[in-house]
């Protein structure tokens, strides 16, 4: 993809090294019932909040500190972790810390995130709509959203909650070694779909689903979450027509994405990790369908062909 010397966009925020690493990636959200996730808390709390075992660790802790010499509960009082801990220095931004390679990755973000703007800025107005644009926030290890606290684990979601693309850049190295799908358009695409999942929290799509899926059975809401992450897959084919227009595609550029949508849908991640597939259980749509509805978005370049809604998908 041509993208160097082109617009960035200006809603990123760059919450990179301001939490714990947490483990690997998982492709879109998966195993949270879409491709934007909302986390459940769970498991037995103590005081309304905290674990028993949280609690005794950070008792444990408090008393190390204590034996350093630093009072956790005077910095706490101070203003949490606004401030620095005596005698410890303030860290260095992430920019500094960053490779070249993960600040050349952060620019392509913000670039895509900026013709992600133009697409859809452009849709809206044509529809005599105003849109809204979502913001990205790049995090390492965790972060918290307004949907709650999530892991790198998670892979990138999007929150309705603060209507913003999370997005932890490791996860594009899993992409491309764990799932077999490299490339930068591959990456895009990522980014394209969860801006999509922002149109349809826009349009209704999502706070219907949201609505909805608490009186449906298990199944009943993984077949309606594959109909809304393939209309996310649709809306990325879109954003793709437009930047093919602008000239912007190289060749192969399509193929990883097509190739990205392939190796991330539930039959194929399911053969992968378990070596069968459990059909009741797909909540994002099997390789083909994803395949398929991208392409639709990307053929047609219409909003109006991204009904996955109607009929069968």
């Amino acid at each position: 993809m041509e993208w160097k010397g082109r617009r960035q966009s200006d809603n990123i925020e760059d919450q990179r090294g301001a939490g714990p690493s947490m483990g690997g990636g998982n492709p879109f959200g998966r195993g949270s019932g879409g491709g934007f996730r909302i986390p459940m808390g769970g498991g037995r709390r103590a005081g309304g909040g905290m674990s028993f075992g949280t609690i005794i660790f950070l008792i444990a802790l408090y008393f190390i500190f204590k034996a350093m010499g630093i009072d956790l509960l005077q910095v706490m009082g101070n203003g949490g972790g606004q401030g620095s801990m005596p005698g410890v220095e303030q860290t260095e931004s992430a920019s500094s810390r960053s490779s070249p390679q993960e600040e050349e990755t952060k620019a392509f973000m913000s670039t895509v995130l900026a013709e992600t703007e133009d697409t859809w800025n452009g849709i809206f107005q044509a529809a005599g709509e105003r849109y809204e644009e979502p913001k990205m926030v790049l995090f390492s290890g965790s972060v918290k959203s307004a949907c709650g606290f999530a892991s790198a684990a998670s892979g990138p979601f999007y929150c309705p909650g603060d209507h913003k693309v999370y997005l932890d850049m490791s996860f594009f190295d899993e992409l491309a070694n764990k799932f077999d799908a490299a490339g930068d358009f591959a990456q895009a695409y990522v980014v394209a779909h969860e801006v999509g999942h922002h149109v349809q929290n826009l349009t209704g799509v999502l706070p219907r689903f949201n609505q909805q899926r608490q009186r449906m059975s298990e199944v009943e809401a993984n077949q309606m979450s594959i109909r809304v992450e393939l209309q996310a897959d649709c809306y990325a084919g879109i954003w793709g027509k437009y930047t093919q227009q602008k000239g912007l595609l190289e060749s192969g550029d399509l193929e990883e994405a097509l190739n990205a949508a392939t190796q991330i849908g539930d039959d194929t991640l399911q053969k992968r990790m378990q070596g069968y597939v459990v059909p009741e259980s797909f909540n994002h749509g099997t390789s083909d369908q994803r395949r398929r509805w991208f392409k639709r978005g990307f053929d047609t370049g219409r909003v109006d062909a991204c009904d996955t809604f109607k009929g069968d998908v």
